[in-house]
C-alpha cells in the first residue's frame, strides 16, 4: 500500500469514527448499550470511535 492509500484509509477511518459516535449519542445510546447489542465490550466500541481498530 503507497502513501496515498494510507493517507485515503486513514482519512476515511476518521470519518466513519466520527460517524459512528455521532450516530450512537444522536439515539443516546452509551457506549456500554451498543457494545451489549453487538455482543461486544465497551472498550471496542470505543477504538472503533477512535479510529484505533484495525479493519
Amino acid at each position: 500500500m503507497d502513501i496515498m492509500e494510507n493517507m485515503q484509509m486513514e482519512v476515511m477511518n476518521m470519518d466513519i469514527s466520527e460517524r459512528l459516535q455521532e450516530l450512537r449519542k444522536k439515539e443516546g445510546y452509551s457506549q456500554e448499550q451498543v457494545a451489549e447489542m453487538l455482543g461486544l465490550s465497551r472498550q471496542a466500541i470505543s477504538k472503533w470511535e477512535s479510529g484505533v481498530s484495525q479493519s
